[in-house]
């Protein structure tokens, strides 16, 4: 059994290399080198591996990453996400827990855009969390909306790393953007009823503070400068691919200009800002083209090896009910997320979850969208979440991990909801690309 002894080399190689502390990308990719040179015939081996690993960084599919980040970059730096912000907070008067509603929409905002919930749970909690508990709120109210955000941003579009995940899975991009739609939206409901009702148990959770009261002529106003444009640019963005008028990486690039169109407007868009915006957008793309370099190469050696389809017949032979396979892939998910950012995990899983997921008769695209949800929920469950520990390095010094747990849980439960309605209806993800 060949490729038994070849992926026990593999994973064991990477996961020494790991343990030495070497980034998980590197260790993919020596892992794969030495997997070459052993199965594939030495030196001709790791030539023609490398050689395949450079031709799938030239796909045109990997367009959009760049430009989504970019996008968000400088949504991020010239300041227009903060000035939505505060536009949406001053809307909300007196609504009880507005602070966390705003909480759920800016940050669902800027995870979506940057496409790393861990910088967008650092950046909310250092920014959001000191502003609430200034004004009286409970930790649940405060830590728990950001922690939340995560699901909702993995999934609505323009999401970098959903096109990151269609990429190295070879799904349809625009089909897995548009299948989040409307499970986003039902997630955002979901996490805007868990506030809703927590306000109503406890209202001295998010106690009321007296707000200047704005005339309606200014609400208007305020809504249409600051939401309107931002808002508009990413529902267009996502109009575009729905309605066939731009493939993904069109879109992407649309949205991109849009975005510096918009801060030239408001006379935002400076060189310092622009600098920053790339330098971001540049550092998070290597990494991404590198993860995609080590998938390609680690596909390459399972099915020379015979790996994927030993481990597909290996899988099978339990005779599990395919929704009884794919709850076992979710667990996988949920564990290694207590020790691995989402990138690493798509690395490693993807190679071998989705020739299974086919094998079993599953839509690409409906499970695509599962697996972005259970690299979601990963990172926010307890005990050992990444998230959670991200969120207790900006939270203020008082703050316990039970609490950070406590808060979580609320947010993933409305998360795990919309993964059970996933399976029972695949159609909520699967009308509006039409499958």
């Amino acid at each position: 059994m060949i490729w038994v002894e070849a992926l026990a080399i593999l994973l064991g190689t990477i996961a020494v290399l790991m343990a030495l502390g070497m980034p998980v990308a590197i260790a993919f990719l020596a892992a794969c080198i030495l997997g070459a040179f052993l199965f594939m015939g030495g030196e001709r081996g790791v030539t023609q591996m490398l050689n395949n690993g450079l031709g799938s960084l030239t796909s045109y599919a990997l367009v959009p990453i760049p430009l989504f980040l970019l996008m968000g970059e400088v949504f991020f730096h010239t300041g227009l996400g903060n000035r939505m912000f505060a536009t949406i907070d001053r809307l909300l008067g007196r609504l009880p827990g507005r602070l966390s509603y705003v909480t759920v929409l800016g940050g669902t905002g800027f995870a979506t855009l940057s496409g790393s919930s861990m910088g967008s749970t650092a950046l909310m909690g250092s920014l959001m969390v000191p502003e609430m508990n200034r004004r009286g709120y409970s930790q649940h109210m405060s830590l728990g909306p950001i922690l939340g955000t995560g699901g909702l941003a993995i999934i609505i579009p323009p999401s970098a790393l959903a096109v990151l995940l269609a990429t190295l899975a070879r799904v349809d991009i625009a089909a897995l953007l548009i299948a989040g739609i409307i499970p986003g939206l039902l997630l955002a409901v979901f996490y805007m009823v868990t506030i809703f009702i927590q306000t109503r148990l406890d209202p001295s959770a998010a106690p009321a503070y007296e707000v200047a009261p704005i005339p309606l002529r200014e609400k208007l106003f305020l809504v249409l400068r600051d939401v309107v444009p931002m808002v508009g640019l990413m529902v267009g963005i996502v109009l575009m691919m729905l309605g066939g008028l731009a493939t993904p990486s069109e879109a992407a690039a649309f949205g991109a200009l849009g975005v510096m169109v918009l801060a030239g407007a408001f006379r935002v868009l400076t060189l310092k800002a622009l600098v920053a915006s790339v330098t971001g957008a540049l550092r998070v793309t290597l990494m991404a083209y590198l993860i995609v370099f080590g998938s390609a190469t680690f596909s390459q050696l399972l099915a020379f090896t015979g790996a994927s389809r030993g481990l597909i017949e290996w899988a099978t032979s339990f005779d599990l009910a395919p929704v009884a396979m794919l709850l076992a892939m979710f667990a996988v998910l949920l564990v290694l997320g207590m020790f691995m950012e989402q990138i690493s995990m798509m690395l490693l899983t993807v190679p071998i979850f989705f020739p299974l997921a086919l094998h079993l008769g599953f839509d690409p695209v409906w499970f695509a969208l599962i697996m972005l949800l259970a690299l979601e929920i990963s990172f926010t469950t307890p005990p050992f979440g990444l998230l959670l520990f991200v969120m207790k390095g900006v939270a203020p010094p008082s703050t316990t991990m039970r609490d950070i747990y406590m808060a979580a849980i609320p947010y993933i439960l409305c998360s795990m909801l919309l993964v059970g309605l996933l399976i029972l209806f695949p159609a909520i993800a699967l009308w509006l690309p039409g499958r």
